[in-house]
């Protein structure tokens, strides 16, 4: 027999209970048949069961519901949450999170590494504009006439500009 209470199944088992109504029998023989049958109502009537035990077997009890079969209304309502869903499911849960943990992980990771290319790459290009830089104040001050005006101010009379314009010497290799 199933009772409906709160939107939850409960299975009701059915006791037996003797109600005795007095004899009109008299003597001996009615006292005590009277007192064997009150004897064995208490042996098959249930004990009150603890709070405990009421707890394992709501604990123990299956739900009628399939787990492959989820409406939109159960999973909206909260029902996809339920224990035994989530024990039958742990190990993918599990996994799930693993994935996200590695996913974050890595991606922290490679922001890390963008962060450090980029200020790599800037002190790349500061490299080179201080090198092109030095190239062409090293090219200015090799200049011919650049060259002379700095004997001039320094008066040095050892070197001077050569009158006679260069000529080739070829010489033959054996």
């Amino acid at each position: 027999m199933k009772e409906e209470k709160d939107n939850k199944t409960i299975d009701a088992q059915p006791t037996a209970e003797v109600i005795e109504l007095p004899s009109r029998q008299g003597g001996a023989e009615a006292g005590a048949e009277a007192d064997s049958q009150a004897a064995d109502s208490q042996k098959t009537a249930p004990q009150p069961e603890s709070m405990l035990d009421k707890i394992k077997q709501q604990a123990n009890e299956d739900d009628d519901t399939s787990v492959g079969v989820q409406t939109l209304r159960q999973i909206l309502g909260g029902d996809i949450l339920s224990a035994q869903m989530v024990r039958s499911q742990i190990w993918l849960l599990l996994l799930i999170v693993l994935f996200i943990v590695v996913g974050v992980a890595f991606r922290y990771q490679c922001q890390q590494d963008t962060i450090t290319i980029s200020q790599l790459e800037d002190k790349l290009v500061d490299a080179k504009y201080r090198a092109l830089s030095a190239s062409s104040k090293l090219t200015e001050q090799c200049r011919e006439s650049r060259v002379l005006d700095a004997l001039k101010a320094n008066q040095n009379d050892e070197l001077k500009i050569s009158k006679q314009p260069p000529y080739i010497i070829n010489v033959e290799h054996e």
